[in-house]
């Protein structure tokens, strides 16, 4: 079994790679993920700290 984990991936990325990671990891179309995220920072304004903090802890996808 292959151990599942979350990283900002190197291929298609638009910024940091950090909504593509996700939605890797949760086996959904990146697209759902960025206008979610777009969503989330329209509502509340907290979307761009939050991915400022995941740009920084999730680890960038080996090569």
């Amino acid at each position: 079994m292959k151990d599942k984990r979350l990283y900002k991936i190197n291929h298609g990325k638009m910024i940091d790679g950090v909504c593509g990671g996700i939605a890797e990891y949760f086996g959904i179309d990146t697209t759902v993920v960025r206008l979610a995220w777009v969503l989330f920072t329209a509502l509340g304004g907290s979307g761009i700290p939050a991915y400022l903090i995941c740009a920084l802890i999730i680890p960038r996808e080996p090569y």
